[in-house]
């Protein structure tokens, strides 16, 4: 680590700049750079990401020894540049602080923060005096208590239970007859200080610290100490943000929003972040602090008159109303909005990306607090990468880069259905913070929100407004309903996030305790509501989805993956319309189709029954003919509906047991339907019976042990190739042996299947090209691949089960273990979603360098679950296969991975 643990910055200077978010953070970067070009900042200094690891390992009390001379340097620089003096006692103005967060990925609302340090008994009457403002003095006094006690000194919301400090708030306000905090009179605000003390003594058991060093470690040590919080340590799960890059502490001058009608704060992004829209847009509040905007106490107002014309319409608010109370920032403050927008232009022209900033208006001066690349939607994503590509603000390869993978899914989520919409009775209307639609019951906390989830159920998760401590239940529910809270409140921009459909400030919603009522209608937990983000429409009831249409847009994007990517997408697919469906997100070929699925269907399994009841080769082939134009018809139908490109299929694979019914009822039935004696049945069911089927009769096992079954399935693929091809199609048929260990096994397969293939080709009188390989998901295969290779003209990597075989984890039963293992640091990662690259990746790689060792031309593919995920997939980029597969709605994310692995 360098030496160096704080880097300052202010008055259009910085130790710091852009491309140090890795030891800044992204915020103690973006200060940094603001300050170099030009823009309003706060001075202030940021305390490095290493710190934080050094915190960690070596505690408060040696951390705090280790930079205590360059926090007291960064301090005197801020004092310089702001001209007032940290824990002034009447010679200067008092110099407050904020402390915040900064980890070099956003984690919005993750971690802690505290404004209006270094407020005192003291500091509070010298700043009245000196501002003239007894009022905001006072104001900031109490939020303060509030914010440093919850904070760093713990004092919160016990489960069920209402904010201490609210509490003492809201009897305040009610026995007052307010309504809104900005009615509180400076003797009321007092009031609340002594109160909020009260509050600290009674849930804390110590006084509330007045000496603001004491303050300055303590906030200091809280934020590094939220790095390792639950919220926080979920988010960088569910965002793969690795534990141990830490996050930066950001100690910043205060600056006022709350000084009274010349003063405001907000939060602005560039670019609309749900829809992609290039329109400046934002929410800003007159007379509050930063943190009244985000959390959704009070709903905000519209910075520009075209946002506030599109809300008062959503509302159903006249523009009389609208012009009387709701005026935009553009409006009511003019100048301010002429600087803030050019500011924003300035910003986004800089970073080329759509910017999410933080912004105070003190005393009619605009400041400058944060800039970030906004959080957006999955839609947002595609359409600013082709919108900036199509101004030249970006190149291709950018706007390849630039896309999340994994947030395309969001794209192909359900739609409502037109028709359904239309006969839904509408419950209310809010604002449409992120969009998409959802169905599902209500519940009223995030616990509720969880346990119902796991249980299987769809939810909807319902609160007043949202904090992080909600994160879990918001990534469990289908989406979000809030009675507060704007278009840039907690539950939006975490919602956008992660892809939730989400309404906030809902008009008419009350929520209480483990209900909710709508214009006095009572909703209870369980009840169905369904929610369109889009519009901010809440129904009552399940309403009837559809799959959406894919614009424009996406489809640019997707012919910009295509024309920068080498390696190809297959699809996992058992049936002609999955397969359809599959090419039309631009799948070329078929990379697993499973058979035994095929048998399931309709009266099949009879048929495949009476073939397992059968005690000879001759009672055997004399079912399974009966199989033969089912398995034509299948077969036609798949390599029709993937014409021109290879389908992979995958002979026999699960053992026969799973065919067979394991009740007496059931057992009866059968016995019943083919006619035979019920002891005949259970007898069979016993004898196929395994101690560890994954390990057993299965595989090319069972097409070694029944040959008869290979050869009919040999020759109803190969029969269905000659029937296309003869009408003219051009079916590519790849027939693949799973399971293998040894390569006699397959070559024992390989004849069979060959002898097949050349008894229809004399019958037919004609020839279709056809491919022989394997899939390498036994870690012995891997190691033997140069010898496979001699015999199979393509490898597919099962790594589902490769990752069972040499983790030696039954995939079935890991959910027992697998979440524990992860929580403490055992493994980073679930191994059957990522691909284990060090273990399994490395059998990956031997095999393909063995094989092709062995047969150059030899064609390489993954078939697990793996294939549709963007780091594995990156990984089969660089370990040189030629395909991934995964199923038909991930195929537009691996082939975005799949552009992304090549460019970089």
């Amino acid at each position: 680590m360098s030496n160096k643990r704080v880097y300052t910055f202010g008055n259009g200077q910085a130790e710091g700049k852009a491309d140090m978010k890795n030891l800044l953070g992204g915020k103690g970067a973006n200060l940094a750079e603001m300050n170099l070009i030009g823009v309003p900042v706060p001075a202030g200094f940021t305390i490095t990401t290493e710190v934080c690891t050094e915190y960690n390992l070596k505690g408060k009390e040696a951390v705090v020894e280790l930079m205590k001379a360059e926090v007291e340097a960064g301090v005197a620089a801020t004092e310089k540049v702001m001209n007032a003096k940290f824990g002034s006692t009447g010679e200067a103005f008092p110099l407050l602080l904020s402390v915040r967060s900064g980890a070099r990925a956003s984690m919005p609302g993750m971690m802690n923060t505290v404004l209006n340090l270094g407020m005192n008994d003291d500091a509070v009457k010298i700043i009245a005096e000196k501002s003239g403002n007894e009022q905001f003095a006072y104001d900031s006094y109490r939020r303060f208590i509030h914010m440093y006690g919850d904070v760093v000194m713990g004092v919160e919301a016990e489960e069920g239970q209402h904010n201490p400090f609210e509490v003492v708030l809201d009897e305040l306000k009610e026995s007052k007859g307010y309504k809104l905090d900005t009615e509180l009179t400076v003797e009321d605000l007092k009031v609340l200080v002594e109160g909020y003390k009260a509050v600290v003594r009674e849930h804390a058991g110590v006084d509330f610290p007045t000496n603001p060093w004491d303050q300055l470690w303590g906030a200091v040590c809280a934020v590094f100490d939220s790095w390792n919080t639950e919220r926080a340590i979920l988010y960088r799960r569910m965002e793969q943000i690795p534990d141990e890059w830490g996050t930066a502490v950001n100690v910043q001058a205060m600056v006022y929003g709350n000084m009274g009608e010349t003063s405001a704060t907000g939060v602005c992004f560039s670019r609309d972040a749900a829809t992609g829209e290039d329109q400046f847009n934002g929410e800003y509040l007159i007379n509050a602090q930063g943190e009244d905007v985000v959390a959704g106490v009070r709903t905000p107002l519209e910075i520009t008159t075209i946002g506030s014309k599109r809300w008062a319409e959503r509302n159903g608010t006249s523009e009389e109303d609208r012009k009387a109370n709701f005026l935009s920032m553009e409006e009511a403050m003019p100048e301010l909005y002429a600087e803030l927008n050019e500011t924003q232009q300035k910003l986004e022209d800089h970073y080329s990306d759509m910017q999410d900033m933080e912004f105070t208006i003190q005393d009619g001066k605009l400041w400058m607090l944060q800039t970030r690349a906004g959080k957006r939607t999955g839609a947002a994503m595609v359409k600013m990468a082709i919108d900036m590509l199509a101004e030249g603000m970006i190149d291709e390869k950018t706007a390849v880069l630039r896309q999340e993978p994994n947030k395309l899914d969001e794209l192909l989520h359900p739609v409502f259905d037109g028709a359904a919409i239309a006969a839904a009775k509408e419950l209310s209307k809010g604002l449409p913070a992120s969009p998409g639609a959802a169905t599902g019951q209500v519940v009223f906390s995030a616990e509720a929100a969880e346990q119902w989830a796991a249980d299987g159920k769809k939810v909807i998760l319902v609160r007043r407004e949202t904090s992080p401590e909600d994160l879990k239940g918001m990534y469990a529910a289908e989406g979000i309903l809030t009675e507060r809270g704007g278009m840039t409140s907690h539950a939006a921009v975490v919602a956008r996030g992660m892809g939730k459909c989400c309404i906030s400030s809902a008009a008419g919603l009350t929520v209480s305790g483990k209900s909710m009522s709508i214009d006095g209608v009572e909703y209870k937990e369980g009840d169905f509501i369904s929610l369109n983000g889009t519009t901010g429409i809440v129904y009552e009831g399940k309403v009837a989805t559809i799959t959406p249409s894919l614009d424009g847009d996406f489809g640019k994007m997707m012919e910009l993956a295509e024309k920068n990517t080498r390696m190809y997408v297959r699809t996992n697919a058992d049936s002609p319309a999955d397969a359809q469906t599959a090419r039309e997100f631009g799948a070329k070929g078929i990379g697993l189709c499973r058979t035994e699925h095929m048998f399931f269907e309709g009266d099949r399994i009879w048929k495949m029954r009476e073939m397992i009841l059968a005690e000879t080769v001759e009672g055997r082939e004399e079912a399974l003919a009966k199989l033969l134009p089912i398995q034509r018809e299948d077969f036609y139908g798949i390599l029709k509906a993937m014409d021109g490109f290879g389908v992979t299929i995958r002979l026999l694979d699960p053992p026969l047991h799973e065919f067979t019914p394991n009740d007496l009822e059931s057992q009866k039935e059968m016995a019943e339907k083919l006619g035979v004696d019920v002891k005949v049945v259970t007898e069979k069911v016993e004898g196929l019976h395994e101690f560890n089927p994954m390990l057993g009769h299965r595989g090319c096992r069972l097409g070694n042990t029944y040959p008869e079954i290979t050869v009919m399935q040999a020759r109803a693929i190969i029969e269905a190739a000659c029937d296309l091809k003869k009408e003219g199609f051009d079916p590519k048929p790849e027939i693949m042996v799973p399971l293998i260990g040894t390569v006699k096994e397959l070559k024992m397969q390989e004849e069979l299947i060959r002898s097949t293939a050349a008894k229809v080709f004399e019958e037919k009188g004609m020839k279709v090209d056809y491919m022989v390989g394997t899939m390498i998901e036994i870690p012995r295969a891997a190691l033997t691949a140069n010898e496979v290779a001699e015999v199979a003209e393509f490898f597919s990597f099962g790594t589902n089960d490769l990752t069972q075989m040499t983790f030696g984890y039954s995939r079935d039963d890991a959910g027992k273990f697998l979440p524990i293992y992860i929580e403490k640091g055992i493994l980073k990662q679930d191994p059957f979603q990522a691909l284990d690259q060090t273990g399994v990746g490395q059998l990956v790689e031997m095999g393909c360098e063995k094989g092709r060792s062995a047969r150059p031309e030899l064609k390489l593919g993954i078939c697990g679950e793996h294939g549709g995920e963007p780091s594995s997939v990156e990984f089969c980029h660089r370990t040189g296969l030629d395909y991934v597969s995964c199923s038909p709605f991930r195929v537009p994310i691996a082939r975005l991975a799949a552009a992304q692995a090549n460019l970089r």
